[in-house]
């Protein structure tokens, strides 16, 4: 099955709705509003089917002027236009905008329908034809049919419909393996099931009892049911029109502009970069910080327009855009947008969306402009890259990156497998990817820091790791633990403990300093259970300072010195004496006190009470009210 989305465009009263419901045999026109007035105001759906598993899907759209923002909400998301001029009046204001809107989508292909054919005379029509073929110079309609029709009598129906199906077939397939995406353009509620949606499914695919997203509100809902053209179905595809009966959400919590989605999968922008083009006939120039309205898929806000390169954008000129939105969009890098001017309300340009969460750049940096040039003309891979590369030590997830491009599961997983393969990123984890200038610059800094600190310690084995990956910038943990592990592995460095080096750094030792610090571990070894302060005991080997001497710190990480408190060490062999003299001494008595403990070791409360607490720390003896008794782990 094929579905492809044909859009009206054309002047008031130039007979789009008569020539639907000619061609369909639908009246799209269903508001009471529309019937009174006998004029399109909002959005109306009909459809052809053709053999072979053709669906013609056609979005009619409102011609009068006032309500060109519900036509933009039609629009976003077809495939062919269908021009619709009046044959005894010609073209018309709306004609022109309507024309320059599609052209600024982007839309490849259409044809002209001239309308009310029974009302005017064969030499008429090749005048009309003749303005018509100049109006289509230079833009996608150049060339196309332009077909002479009468919905009152039926002539030339056989031969648009021909038309459009020709073209229609020449529409390739949507791809299925893109994010699910369907813009929202009617929301109302059907007595007995709820909450209906409606839209054009531009990507992805929709099914029966799905969880899904109404972007940016964040509601979660699941599929209650489906219908394409009012028949019920299990799955909707890529180009459908589409109605989503939702469960578990109010008619009120939605409105036209919000994005249906997988949960999870797509982002609200706020600021989005992008091409940028004016119009050639555009009424005066775009400056910096002008107020516009922006028009992408069915959604409008107001935005404020920065431009990259230059103060002022004159009609027919072409730069970068950055939009502060004043509300958030839904969109992906790739979608086409349009804006108009905030009074009086007219198209005046559009463009390419390049980028939905962009990083931070100086508004007219080199670097900013570099970075757009490449998401506009790079490759998929070179895009991606970009991407990760501006995302920093900080990286980004697999969602994520789904979320700001345009590039389903698939495609993204082997963009990824091949930068991986070329060395370009890195993937720190199963999910999370990095640049692999990030791991580049954070591997020459880890080397760099470890280097300076060995040369201004170095009596010092190494630095903490949590003081390296400061040192480092290393903000993200993950990262430095991934780019630790790879130098190790490389055999640069060492981790040990909390302590990380040079594979190559060894201390060594000048004859004085060996003598000094074999001096101070004989001190404490002679010294038993009554150790001397690291004052004391540096100052009898000829040194000074405390215990954040090197020397001193050396025989610490050496662990023949070993910490009991602030200021208090023993000789790691005295402090196995002690324990092993206590637990023999609670295996005979069952208990211990503080004045026992004076008593066994011949020492002060000064160094009992510590010793006491060190031993329950190590799990030795447990306290019970002033009293220590052996654990069961040691009582055998």
């Amino acid at each position: 099955m094929k579905h492809v989305v044909v859009g009206t465009a054309g002047h008031i009263d130039h007979g789009k709705t008569a020539l639907v419901k000619a061609l369909t045999g639908i009246d799209t026109d269903r508001l009471p509003e529309e019937k009174a007035r006998g004029i399109t105001i909002d959005l109306g759906f009909a459809y052809l089917e053709e053999p072979d598993g053709l669906t013609i899907e056609i979005v009619d759209v409102p011609g009068h002027e006032r309500f060109v923002k519900n036509m933009l909400a039609g629009v976003g998301g077809i495939d062919l236009a269908l021009l619709v001029i009046a044959a005894d009046e010609g073209v018309m204001p709306q004609t022109r905008e309507h024309l320059a809107i599609c052209n600024l989508l982007h839309i490849k292909a259409g044809l002209v329908a001239l309308t009310k054919r029974d009302l005017v005379e064969e030499e008429w029509i090749e005048l009309v034809k003749d303005d018509v073929s100049r109006l289509l110079r230079g833009t996608f309609l150049e060339g196309c049919p332009i077909l002479p029709v009468s919905s009152k009598t039926g002539e030339g129906l056989p031969e648009l419909r021909a038309g459009l199906r020709a073209l229609a077939e020449k529409v390739p397939p949507k791809a299925a393996d893109q994010s699910l995406r369907l813009p929202i353009d009617r929301v109302f509620t059907v007595k007995g099931f709820g909450t209906v949606v409606t839209g054009t499914l531009i990507a992805g695919r929709l099914a029966l009892d799905g969880r899904v997203e109404i972007y940016p509100k964040g509601a979660q809902a699941k599929v209650r049911g489906l219908q394409c053209h009012r028949h019920p179905v299990d799955q909707a595809i890529a180009g459908q029109r589409t109605a989503v009966n939702l469960q578990g959400v109010e008619r009120t919590a939605i409105e036209r502009g919000d994005v249906l989605g997988l949960p999870g999968a797509l982002v609200p922008s706020l600021l989005v970069d992008a091409t940028l083009e004016l119009l050639k006939d555009a009424p005066r120039p775009l400056k910096a910080r002008d107020r516009v309205r922006f028009h992408v898929g069915t959604s409008e806000v107001m935005a404020r327009v920065l431009l990259v390169d230059r103060p002022v954008l004159e009609p027919g000129e072409t730069t970068y855009g950055r939009f502060r939105l004043e509300g958030p969009i839904v969109a992906l890098p790739g979608d086409r947008y349009v804006i108009r001017s905030y009074s009086p309300i007219i198209t005046i340009g559009g463009g390419t969306l390049l980028d939905v969460a962009p990083p931070r750049f100086k508004r007219k940096a080199p670097a900013l402009l570099a970075h757009l040039q490449i998401l506009e003309r790079g490759t998929p891979e070179e895009a991606l890259e970009e991407h990760l590369r501006q995302a920093g030590p900080l990286g980004l997830k697999t969602a994520d990156l789904r979320a700001r491009t345009p590039f389903g599961p698939e495609k993204l997983k082997a963009l990824l497998d091949a930068l991986k393969n070329a060395g370009k990123i890195v993937a720190v984890d199963r999910d999370w990817f990095v640049h692999g200038d990030v791991r580049g610059r954070l591997r020459e800094e880890v080397v760099r820091v470890l280097d300076a600190f060995h040369r201004q310690n170095p009596l010092r084995s190494g630095i903490s790791r949590e003081e390296l990956r400061t040192r480092a910038g290393a903000s993200e943990e993950r990262l430095f633990a991934h780019m630790l592990g790879a130098l190790e592995s490389e055999g640069l460095v060492k981790a040990e403990k909390d302590k990380v080096r040079l594979a190559t750094h060894e201390i060594r030792l000048a004859p004085a300093q060996r003598a000094a610090v074999d001096k101070v571990e004989a001190l404490y070894r002679s010294a038993g259970a009554a150790p001397p302060s690291p004052e004391e005991a540096l100052a009898q080997a000829g040194l000074r300072g405390s215990e954040e001497n090197e020397l001193f710190q050396l025989l610490l990480e050496d662990r023949r010195l070993v910490r009991i408190k602030e200021s208090l060490f023993f000789h790691a062999d005295i402090l196995k004496t002690i324990e092993e003299k206590l637990v023999a001494f609670l295996k005979e008595k069952k208990e211990i006190t503080p004045a026992d403990m004076k008593d066994l070791f011949g020492i002060s409360r000064k160094y009992a009470i510590p010793l006491m607490e060190y031993f329950d720390g190590q799990r030795v003896t447990t306290r019970v009210g002033d009293k220590r008794v052996l654990r069961a782990t040691h009582a055998t």
